[in-house]
């Protein structure tokens, strides 16, 4: 399954096989498409709102698959109490006609809003619920994630994967020197690495906190979630977060987590953050997309520009 792309009413039409009695009445295109899935929205006739999401790539149609019992599994720890915020539920599938098969998935849709750094305010409010939803899913059993199949590592593992990440980085020759240094050395500074593994949602951001009434009320997109570091799904705070949001959303995490304090989970967080961009160049590597490579040249070469013009402490 390459490059395959689905118009919005072939989606429809593909939703309304996978939940037999969905009447779509409208579809409207997904913010959330991008060069991995296919996604739109449907309206049934009571105005209920569906996802649907189809793979363009048979990987993408693997992580797919994994995610399904990951939200089930997470729809149970929400009944339970474990945690406060809503996940999509997978309400049915449809097997897709490409040559490799994969399967289209239509999920319940969590209504609110998607939050907004920007807007945000510190104190007690949002940024706090944001910070005690972080905790919540770090705070989740190992177990739901392992029992799943997804990846597991410990801090160690965790590191050495990095490195291997940075290597295969370097070796493309599209790394500035700099950069590559600076990550190695913090890659190699071993008190960094000491911490606890946790489940993470391995790709937050403001598109996967959905919001209402000032307060996170759901959770999306968990085809990356994992047990690894927990500092990954704070990388995209302390990249875009004004500082005093920042603080906020760091005090509630803190007060609702249980483990002891991990004095490098922001450094490391940093790091993720950063690394983030060498990632995507990889990723335009490994698809062969020109225009993904030099968009993550050009990031890291930005990226170069501010952190070695500015004094460092």
């Amino acid at each position: 399954m390459n490059h395959v792309s689905r118009s919005p009413l072939a989606l429809a039409a593909l939703a309304s096989v996978a939940v037999p009695g969905l009447d779509v009445y409208d579809v409207l295109r997904s913010p959330h498409s991008n060069t991995d899935f296919d996604v739109v929205v449907v309206k049934d006739a009571t105005g209920r709102r569906w996802i649907v999401r189809a793979p363009k790539r048979a990987a993408a149609g693997a992580a797919l698959e994994a995610e399904m019992g990951v939200l089930t599994a997470l729809g149970r720890a929400h009944e339970s109490g474990l945690v406060e915020f809503h996940v999509p539920q997978p309400a049915g599938v449809a097997t897709l006609a490409d040559a490799d098969g994969g399967r289209a998935v239509v999920y319940s849709e969590v209504g609110g809003t998607s939050v907004v750094l920007a807007a945000m305010e510190p104190g007690p409010g949002l940024a706090a619920s944001l910070g005690r939803t972080i905790a919540q899913i770090h705070e989740l059993p190992p177990s739901l994630i392992e029992d799943q199949g997804l990846p597991t590592y410990t801090a160690e593992e965790y590191r050495q994967r990095r490195l291997t990440e940075l290597d295969a980085g370097v070796q493309t020759g599209k790394v500035p020197p700099r950069l590559a240094d600076r990550w190695e050395r913090q890659l190699e500074n071993i008190a960094w690495w000491k911490f606890e593994p946790t489940v993470v949602h391995g790709d937050l951001g403001e598109h996967q906190v959905i919001t209402s009434a000032g307060q996170v009320v759901g959770v999306v997109d968990w085809m990356d979630a994992r047990v690894a570091d927990p500092a990954d799904d704070l990388a995209w705070l302390v990249a875009a977060a004004p500082e005093d949001v920042l603080e906020s959303v760091m005090e509630a995490y803190s007060l609702a987590r249980r483990e002891t304090r991990d004095p490098h989970l922001l450094d490391r967080a940093r790091l993720a953050s950063e690394l983030a961009l060498l990632r995507w160049l990889m990723y335009g590597v490994r698809t062969e997309n020109p225009d993904v490579v030099a968009d993550g040249e050009g990031m890291l070469a930005d990226l170069q520009a501010m952190l070695f013009t500015e004094p460092q402490l």
